[in-house]
């Protein structure tokens, strides 16, 4: 069996959206290098419900 290599996908949670109490998430999936970095991913991505930009955590 062929080793697919190192790149996974992710799923991107708001860290705001739970604070604020709203119902709804805000998720968003995108693919990383495991090897390349091995922590977890943190990017500004607009969150259509609160209307701005946030920060999303990588969860597991």
């Amino acid at each position: 069996m062929a080793k697919k290599g190192n790149r996974v996908q992710v799923i991107l949670e708001c860290t705001e959206h739970k604070e604020s109490g709203l119902p709804g998430t805000s998720r968003y999936i995108t693919t990383k290098n495991k090897k390349n970095s091995p922590e977890r991913l943190e990017i500004k991505k607009f969150n259509p419900i609160l209307k701005k930009m946030t920060v999303h955590k990588e969860i597991k």
